[in-house]
């Protein structure tokens, strides 16, 4: 068995399980890696993971979800370029879930945008802000 260490995953709650399954598949290019109903909660329950690394978002049924990632806090998902990050935010502009404008901020932090999903937690879209590189300079 590979025993998992560091960060691996970040639990929300979220009031209806299939509505934030398409929106983490549209914007975060996430998909349903496991799925199960928790006994002891009597909960659905769903890891999703854009299969880049060992990491997930586990999403659990809630009647009353609160809203814990904004107005500031938030996860991060890098796109693959500018363009994206536009044509993501012009899907959330129509559907009404973006709640902050594409901004370059430069080195190190990279153009950037804030959606909403479904309950209310912020998902930003960013190009260009280096983590990978930022972590292996460090490591030297």
């Amino acid at each position: 068995m590979k025993i998992d260490v560091g960060f691996t995953h970040i639990a929300l709650s979220a009031s209806n399980l299939d509505q934030s399954i398409d929106f983490y598949q549209r914007y975060a290019h996430m998909s349903v890696i496991h799925e199960r109903t928790d006994k002891e909660i009597d909960k659905r329950v769903v890891w999703l993971s854009d299969k880049s690394r060992p990491f997930v978002l586990v999403l659990v049924q809630s009647s009353n979800p609160v809203p814990i990632l904004g107005p500031f806090a938030h996860l991060g998902v890098g796109c693959k370029s500018k363009s994206e990050v536009d044509d993501l935010c012009d899907q959330a502009r129509r559907e009404e879930i973006l709640s902050r404008e594409a901004t370059d901020s430069g080195y190190p932090v990279g153009y950037w945008a804030f959606i909403n999903d479904p309950d209310g937690h912020v998902l930003e879209i960013s190009y260009g802000q280096e983590i990978g590189l930022t972590v292996e300079r460090s490591e030297t």
